[in-house]
């Protein structure tokens, strides 16, 4: 028998493994010896040694913290993957799975309804049988006016859609079709003059579609509905194109908007999730579903059949649960100051994750099985435990077996009966006494539920791949200046660390099912901010008061210990360098991700993490505010040429510029001694390390600087946040000494 031809390969790169490993092996030998350097400490006769015990101990115990998050980080580089697919490959489209595609948005103000229903639009003009293909908006603020922009994209989509298919057309987004200078590389069959027209004829549509949503947001905003409670509403499922005559078309269009109460949590972006999961069920049941971040439109319309090459090939394992494509963003600059496209994590850290077991959830932009989030059964199970776990409703439990065939029926009283019984699986009572949320569907733990339920179903024994290919699948819109971008990282730092200090934790959770490179993977998600934010807390304070009282907590340069830390230092360096360089940035890119990366630690993850303690201990309930995709020309112009935007709050400003007015006083005064005293005692040789590190974080973060003391501009540091900072350094510098030296 003819072995079939596979639908995908899976590409091992070899010289990154022996790279990593290598570089790994030689990193970890300074290492050791910095152990072994401050342990020796300890055993010295009180007599031979004057440095404080205590400062010596705290940096001690940070360099192992940073030493324990490099090694984590290593995980990510054992065995890195890239793959291929061939969609060509793929059975005929009556052979094909169907999906449903779940796009979520949460806040009409700060989600633009355009951006919005590009995202719906682009949906619905996926290549992939339109019978096959059923599109779900889950409104979670209940807004009238998302419901109605959805109607006007439904309407406009009859039009759009068809016009893709049949000119096959290699842009989904009306908005990115239309605002390109060049014609689309469809198959357009005259000439350039008659595609060119024909896309004109499109755009009036188009424009049309943009004013009518701009005057219902308008509506929206200055009428009784903008009052509207996003806490307390009833549930409302409508199926758009219902009473179409051409439903075979384009693809089915549901909005879906929970119920809400005051008295009941609504579990953040999972529980919408699993209200979806539930109502999908009833009327379309697909077998996977695509996630959409609502501001992540379709910029490819194959991605389906390329994640349908893991679904539909027999070599496949079953156990893959979700295929995973990166986010990528239209709005990133060069120079991308903020790492708002989280380089690392997607052109790095993803690729070795898949090589060890698969990356977990990432928000978005994923084709995931239903199976592995409801299970599979048969009717021979117990009825009155499968409601135990899903619920009383026996009309859903019936779509959980396995012959269940789901089908929408275009007719009044079948539709409406339908829709009132997915309206009670929208209740927000509905999950009472059940597993929903802790078993079965997306887990509610914490807000990043995208990395608990993906370390929940990788501990089960699901796979999951990372398809990167060269052209971005989706494309989002970033967070492009500092304060929307610091508190999307401190919501991550709080979901993460909530996880990483609590039972659930990867440490002793266990690994069961995943190898345990994968689980190292996991726990350096989990520990990352605490790891962070307590490390360079550390490094930005200790040695800089124990410089500013000539105290040495490293080695003096003519000793050969001072190698030790030296190696470790410039390691780390081209290391980080050259994983920059080889994956398409510069040395500025690397200069940027190096300063947020600093930067994030001392404010975001500090915050983060410091809210999962006030929430531990009762002083503070978890939150989830959406991230702000209205953007700013103002602040985009600043991001655009590279210029730091420090309109935020205090909060974040304080500390960073707290850091660097310490640093400046340890530096400086270093600095004054060396001269004054024409290096006494060799004090150049004996406080080098601390002077350079001083240096080092005051170079990196100039930007700071320059915030403070030169710009003048709206996005400069207000001179009360220095002033106040001023008031806090010396109060560190004070009492820091006094308890330190």
């Amino acid at each position: 028998m003819e072995k079939s031809v596979p639908l995908h390969v899976c590409h091992v790169n070899k010289t990154s493994i022996i790279i990593n490993r290598t570089h790994a092996f030689l990193h970890s030998i300074p290492l050791l010896f910095l152990i072994h350097y401050r342990l020796s400490f300890f055993f010295q006769h009180p007599k031979n040694t004057t440095i404080p015990t205590l400062p010596w101990l705290l940096i001690f115990v940070s360099e192992l913290l940073l030493s324990l998050a490099w090694l984590f980080t290593q995980s990510y580089r054992w065995r890195p993957v890239t793959r291929t697919v061939f969609p060509e490959r793929l059975p005929a489209d009556d052979k094909l799975p169907a999906i449903d595609v779940f796009i979520c948005t949460a806040d009409p103000n700060k989600e633009p309804s355009v951006d919005v229903m590009n995202t719906v639009i682009s949906a619905m003009a996926l290549n992939y049988p339109s019978k096959k293909l059923h599109v779900y908006v889950s409104d979670d603020a209940g807004s009238d006016a998302t419901l109605r922009c959805t109607k006007e994209a439904w309407n406009f989509a009859r039009y759009w859609v068809p016009f893709c298919r049949k000119y096959n057309l290699v842009t989904a987004c009306p908005d990115v079709y239309f605002s390109s200078s060049e014609v689309d590389s469809g198959n357009f069959e005259d000439s350039k003059f008659k595609a060119a027209r024909t896309k004109m004829e499109t755009l009036e549509k188009y424009e049309v579609l943009k004013q009518q949503i701009r005057r219902i947001v308008q509506q929206h905003s200055t009428t009784g509905d903008a009052l509207h409670n996003t806490r307390n509403y009833p549930s409302i499922i409508e199926v758009i194109n219902e009473h179409s005559k051409k439903e075979d078309e384009i693809p089915l269009l549901v909005y879906v908007s929970r119920e809400k109460r005051p008295s009941h949590h609504h579990n953040f972006k999972a529980g919408a999730l699993n209200v979806l999961l539930r109502v999908s069920a009833m009327i379309s049941n697909s077998p996977y579903i695509l996630m959409l971040d609502c501001d992540m439109y379709c910029n490819d319309p194959t991605s389906a059949r390329q994640a349908m090459c893991y679904y539909c090939d027999p070599q496949t394992p079953s156990s893959v649960a979700f295929v995973q494509f990166p986010q990528t963003f239209r709005n990133i600059c060069q120079d991308d100051i903020y790492d708002s496209q989280v380089r690392n994590l997607f052109k790095i850290h993803w690729h070795g994750f898949d090589g060890v077991g698969g990356p977990t959830i990432s928000g978005s932009n994923l084709y995931i099985k239903r199976e592995s989030l409801l299970g599979s059964f048969s009717k021979q199970q117990e009825l009155m435990a499968l409601k135990r776990s899903f619920g009383p409703s026996n009309d859903f439990i019936k779509t959980l077996f396995e012959d269940y065939k789901p089908g929408f029926i275009h007719d009044g009283e079948s539709s409406r009966m339908l829709l009132e019984k997915a309206n009670v699986l929208a209740s927000c009572s509905y999950e009472n006494q059940t597993s929903w949320g802790s078993k079965v569907g997306f887990l509610y733990f914490c807000v990043v539920e995208d990395y608990f339920t993906g370390f929940a179903l990788h501990r089960k024994g699901w796979k999951s791949v990372y398809l990167y290919p060269k052209k971005p699948q989706f494309l989002g819109t970033a967070t492009t200046n500092f304060n929307d971008t610091s508190i999307q990282w401190m919501r991550w730092a709080s979901g993460l660390t909530s996880v990483a200090i609590s039972k659930f934790c990867p440490l002793i959770y266990g690994p069961l099912k995943m190898s345990w490179v994968q689980f190292m993977c996991y726990s350096e998600l989990a520990f990352m901010p605490l790891l962070n934010c307590l490390s360079l807390w550390s490094f930005a304070f200790i040695p800089q008061l124990c410089l500013f009282n000539d105290i040495p907590l490293y080695p003096k340069v003519s000793d050969s210990n001072f190698n030790i830390f030296l190696i470790i230092f410039v390691s780390a360096i081209l290391k980080s360098l050259y994983e920059v360089v080889t994956t398409g940035g510069q040395i500025r890119t690397w200069r940027n991700d190096w300063r947020i990366w600093m930067m994030r630690s001392v404010t975001s993850n500090f915050y983060g993490s410091l809210d999962v303690v006030f929430n531990k201990l009762g002083m503070k309930q978890a939150s989830f505010l959406p991230t702000n995709k209205v953007i700013d020309d103002e602040q985009f112009k600043l991001y655009e040429m590279g210029i730091f935007d420090f309109r935020t709050a205090t909060t974040f400003l304080a500390p960073l510029v707290t850091v660097i007015l310490v640093n400046i006083a340890a530096f400086v005064r270093a600095l004054v001694v060396n001269v004054v005293d024409n290096d006494r005692d060799g004090y150049w040789d004996k406080m080098f390390g601390q002077m350079f590190l001083s240096f080092y974080i005051l170079v990196s973060n100039y930007t700071v600087i320059e915030g403070m003391i030169i710009r003048r501009d709206k996005g400069s540091i207000p001179l009360y946040v220095t002033l106040l900072s001023g008031v806090f350094s010396v109060f560190i510098l004070l009492i820091g000494s006094a308890i330190l030296c």
